[in-house]
Order: C-alpha cells, then structure tokens, then sequence
C-alpha cells in the first residue's frame, strides 16, 4: 500500500471511482448505534457521564473503538462488542436510515461514468444487510466490510473494494465522515473528502486528518465529485 498526503482543495472531479464510507456517510445510523453501545456500556456500570458524546465510537472498527475511547482492556472491550452485536442485530430496517439524497447521487455519478464502491468498518455480513436493508445497494457496484476482528483494517477493505473494481487509488477518491476515513485513504495512496451532514465529529476533525474538502451537504458534495 502506498501512503500520501494530499493538499487541501485537490481537484477530485476527474477520478473515476468513488468509495464511501457507510456509517454517517451513505446512512445515518448514528442513533442505533448510540442507543444500543449506551445500553451495554450501563451495563458494564457506566455512568452517563462516564459516557459522554457516543459518537466517539462512530468510526473506529469495533471491539477497538471501547478500548480507544473509553479504557477497557481488550477482554471487556471485546465482551462489550459481543452484548453490543446480540442487541444491534435484532433491530429492523430503521436502523439503516439512507441519507436524504444518496441514492440520487449515486445515481448521478454512475451517470457520469463513474464506478462506486463501498468500504466500511462494520463487518461484511451486516453492512450487506444494512446496504439492502437501506436500498443503497442497486446504487453501487461493490460493498465491502470487514473479515474480522483481530486481522482486518480499513486500509485493506478499501484495497479490496478497489481491486474488485480493477482501478488504481491514483484514479480513485474516498468520502467519508471521520478522521479514520481521511487516514486509511492517504495510507492507500487516496485523497479523501470529508463529509459533515451527520455530525458524527466536528468539522476540525476532518481538516486536520488532511481531507481536501469538506461537504456540509450532499449537494455539495455532488460538486466536490461531479462540479
């Protein structure tokens, strides 16, 4: 994998494939996600303010994502990925919520010649069903989560979305919604576009990660990719 850093306001509109990110990017499923780590998290006896700004958690891959954000060891951390999973699969398709404007997009930039690809820190069987479950998936050519806990990277799903597309991350962008998503693209060789509709971090975030651009809304962020 190469590594880059791309400066702010590149030109992204000539690149032909574009991969997303999902949570809090293509869906906003911030809530389901919030609510149920909230409801493990008293459970292991923390206190709301133990807690704090859930969103944190948006982002990271699970089980490190405890670890990072709140100092469990690895053993809770993955006990807490384990209750937090029991709960999070039983909920219904509101859980997958399309960002007003995404399938149009997408549509868009298919129109436009464009090849769209999915990678996403979820793991690869719920981000099938979150992908179906939403109506994202007819928009996309390729979705991609993780294999695993313990062997798996956002780097390399983002490799094997591009590899299953046949394009370089010379002719690709990234858009994505936290600093994680603006990382693993530069460690592919990718520039990322950050994106702040869901308000899963704070817009500094994303400029300080090295995204070179940020989207408030989908309409700007058609203009970012599309002009």
């Amino acid at each position: 994998m190469a590594s880059g850093v791309f400066a702010r306001g590149v030109d992204v509109r000539g690149r032909g494939t574009v991969v997303f990110d999902f949570d809090g990017t293509l869906s906003d499923t911030i809530e389901g996600i919030v609510s149920t780590a909230r409801k493990v998290l008293k459970a292991h006896g923390f206190s709301d303010a133990q807690i704090g700004d859930l969103r944190r958690i948006v982002g990271p891959p699970f089980p490190e994502a405890f670890s990072q954000v709140y100092g469990v060891s690895e053993r809770e951390a993955a006990q807490i990925t384990a209750e937090y999973r029991v709960i999070y699969d039983t909920l219904g398709p509101e859980a997958f919520p399309t960002i007003p404007g995404m399938p149009e997009l997408a549509d868009s930039l298919h129109a436009a010649g464009k090849l769209l690809g999915v990678a996403s820190s979820k793991r690869a069987s719920l981000l099938e069903r979150g992908m179906r479950e939403s109506g994202l998936a007819p928009h996309f050519d390729v979705y991609l989560g993780k294999l695993g806990d313990s062997d798996d990277t956002k780097p390399k799903t983002i490799c094997r979305v591009l590899d299953q597309l046949g394009v370089a991350p010379a002719d690709a962008v990234m858009v994505g919604d936290r600093l994680h998503d603006v990382e693993a693209a530069a460690q592919v060789g990718m520039p990322c576009v950050g994106v702040h509709y869901a308000h899963t971090c704070a817009v500094e975030e994303l400029w300080d990660a090295g995204a070179v651009a940020v989207a408030e809304t989908v309409d700007e962020l058609r203009g970012i990719l599309m002009g």
